[in-house]
């Protein structure tokens, strides 16, 4: 039984969103060192705000400012943070009340260990030194036992005060990036294709029931549900089933805007695999195009696909394999 294989993978990309006005406001306000809520029909003050009531899904838009003080409501100890926590010491994840608040808000908690971390703790914010309008503009909670901070009715009532939400240069959107890295193991049947494109080879495997081979294989049929172990290698030419053109451009990816990806039904295969195609002009690909791999020197997979200068596939050839 050959080596499976493993690898560490990143998956990153930003997740750009526009803001309605009571995200903007929130955003904005945590730029001014302000925490605000949204007051609901029932009086119930939310930190953090939401559009549409939880419970009778109303939309509300009535704002109030909260305190920059408040109880931990429960919380868990992180001994170990990770990239792009709040801390890069070990702290604690909180649930917090702020004074003047109904709901809890989540963040991380300044604490020398985790005996120092209890239910009905008294906190307060610690802002960012420099905020921008984002979530981090809190840093974290710390510790604090002193008087309430915030705008209220009363110098102890506790209550919210109404808010405009109004500031100069409101936020009115946020670019979040996201990002995963884990380890990751093709399996078998995944590692053996792997293994046979290194020789410039592609490998798939055919169900013993149905008969279709498949690449690159799953190690089971997805229609039958039978395990598949007969490999079968396939192409190296094939057939562009269906395409698309990208005009954007992707990070760390050096290949100019406009290209075709598309689908390759691989000569002998019956599943289309996904492949850049080169060597024509983008606006000359087309379905049925006949094409064949190029191999960049030292790479374990094709680079692209270029046309043979076959003539195109008839539809009925691919037609179950779009």
């Amino acid at each position: 039984m050959p080596e499976l294989l493993k690898a560490p993978l990143v998956v990153e990309f930003p997740f750009t969103r526009s803001l309605g006005p009571v995200q903007s406001a929130f955003l904005t306000g945590l730029r001014e060192r302000t925490v605000l809520g949204v007051k609901t029909t029932d009086g119930r003050v939310l930190v953090p705000p939401v559009e549409y009531d939880p419970v009778t899904a109303d939309e509300i838009r009535d704002l109030v400012e909260v305190g920059a003080t408040g109880t931990v409501t429960t919380w868990a100890w992180n001994p170990a943070p990770r990239r792009g926590q709040p801390l890069d010491t070990p702290f604690a994840w909180v649930l917090v009340r702020l004074d003047g608040a109904d709901t809890a808000l989540l963040h991380a908690l300044d604490a020398p260990s985790a005996d120092a971390v209890r239910t009905g703790l008294r906190v307060r914010v610690r802002w960012a030194a420099e905020r921008t309008g984002a979530i981090t503009d809190i840093a974290c909670f710390e510790p604090y036992e002193g008087p309430r901070e915030g705008l209220y009715e009363g110098p102890d009532s506790g209550e919210a005060r109404d808010h405009s939400g109004d500031f100069a240069n409101a936020v009115t959107g946020i670019v979040a990036p996201a990002r995963l890295d884990y380890t990751y193991s093709p399996g078998r049947a995944q590692s053996a294709y792997i293994n046979a494109l290194a020789e410039r080879k592609t490998v798939g495997e055919r169900c013993p029931s149905c008969r279709k081979v498949y690449v690159p294989p799953r190690g089971a049929c997805p229609t039958c549900g039978v395990a598949t172990d007969e490999q079968v290698e396939v192409g190296p030419r094939g057939t562009v089933t269906t395409y698309c053109i990208v005009n954007i451009k992707a990070k760390n990816l050096d290949i100019e805007v406009p290209y075709v990806y598309g689908h390759i039904a691989l000569d002998g295969a019956d599943l289309a695999l996904h492949g850049r195609i080169g060597g024509i002009p983008y606006d000359q690909v087309r379905m049925g195009l006949r094409v064949e791999p190029v191999w960049t020197e030292g790479g374990r997979y094709p680079d692209h696909y270029r046309p043979t200068g076959e003539p195109d596939a008839d539809y009925d050839a691919y037609k179950e394999l779009l």
